[in-house]
């Protein structure tokens, strides 16, 4: 068994142990292009081996968290997502412009559903003119029934 289909104790493939990848992908900031962003987050989980669970948890927060910005989002604009991987753990950061609000809210359901599906989510503003959210998803983190 070569180093590359060998699983270490700690339960990283061992192919897997040291990846510490990063992805970014720029789209129009319209609902129409969220599918394609909805399919890379699934294919990079599975990269990390995420059960079909967290694949559709984090798709669905990715969703969530983008249909948050879209709201806020100047027309014409781009959704950012950048993607970091690591052995066991996924962060996800979506950003987009906007003018006047700083942050999304932090007290309605979509928040709510965000803080269910992801380990940990935080609101990112470096600029008065951005809003972004990210997402931290760990490999083997379910949530309890």
């Amino acid at each position: 068994m070569t180093d590359e289909t060998a699983t270490r104790a700690d339960g990283i493939p061992g192919g897997l142990a040291g990846i510490r990848d990063a992805v970014s992908v720029r789209l129009p900031a319209a609902s129409a292009y969220l599918s394609v962003l909805r399919t890379a987050t699934a294919g990079l989980a599975a990269r990390l081996d995420f059960t079909l669970d967290e694949i559709e948890d984090l798709r669905i927060a990715v969703d969530e968290a983008c249909a948050m910005l879209l709201g806020h989002a100047v027309p014409g604009t781009d959704l950012i997502a950048e993607f970091e991987l690591t052995g066991q753990e996924m962060i996800v950061r979506v950003e987009v412009s906007t003018v006047g609000q700083a942050e999304p809210k932090r007290d309605d359901f979509a928040w709510m559903v965000l803080t269910a599906l992801a380990d940990d989510v935080d609101a990112e503003t470096d600029t008065p003119d951005r809003m972004g959210i990210v997402l931290h998803k760990r490999r083997g983190s379910a949530r309890l029934p």
